[in-house]
């Protein structure tokens, strides 16, 4: 989907450094300084316009969240709504979900929310996908031996790829629905595509996973 771009982005995003993290590798290491207090720290990559993260940080004040999302002209709506709804425990950053070793020390990421991320359907746009081996590193260096990820999509191929890369990189599944929106799981925080594809009576795929120890 095009985004229209906004060149007054970067602006609002600096004028809000309580919720915008502008210098993040400033701060690797020592983020749970910046939040005040040692509560775990869980990340989205891909956060859109922040639906998902900021219900999860209303619903979950003894946790630290902080989404992650490349796009400044997208982001800045996340930004809105943490300032409208003054969330103590969020943080957002507008950088690449592929670099994020130099914001974030070894282990200091508790878990990984991916939520509808790009599918690159193409064969050889594989290396994109964000449940490709190569992000999987990645995540791995980020999160402790029990650390775990959870990944949302209503992307039937997506789903089908990540689970045979999951598998052979050797993760675990703790959960996995096929049909998310119809099962028994309680307290599912939807992003504003699972609103959308939900509606339309697109199933919704989700699974959780962690590394072997």
């Amino acid at each position: 989907m095009r985004v229209k771009h906004k060149p007054w982005a970067r602006d609002h995003i600096l004028a809000h450094p309580e919720v915008c993290v502008a210098k993040p590798e400033e701060w690797k290491g020592k983020w749970h300084q910046l939040f005040g207090n040692e509560n775990p720290i869980h990340i989205e990559i891909g956060t859109g316009k922040g639906q998902f993260v900021t219900g999860m940080a209303v619903a979950n004040p003894e946790i630290n969240y902080i989404g992650i999302e490349v796009v400044e002209s997208v982001i800045i709506t996340a930004l809105d709504k943490a300032l409208a709804a003054g969330i103590p425990n969020l943080r957002l950053l507008s950088v690449d979900g592929a670099e994020l070793l130099e914001y974030f020390e070894p282990g200091e990421v508790a878990r990984v929310y991916l939520n509808f991320s790009d599918p690159w359907p193409k064969t050889r746009h594989a290396k994109r996908r964000l449940t490709n081996p190569r992000f999987l590193d990645i995540y791995k260096a980020l999160l402790p031996a029990d650390g775990e990820i959870h990944f949302k999509t209503d992307n039937r191929g997506l789903f089908e790829y990540s689970l045979v890369a999951f598998s052979e990189y050797g993760l675990l599944l703790q959960y996995l629905s096929l049909d998310l929106h119809h099962s028994d799981f309680e307290g599912n925080i939807m992003t504003e595509y699972e609103e959308k594809f939900s509606a339309q009576g697109f199933p919704i795929y989700r699974l959780e996973a962690t590394y072997k120890s």
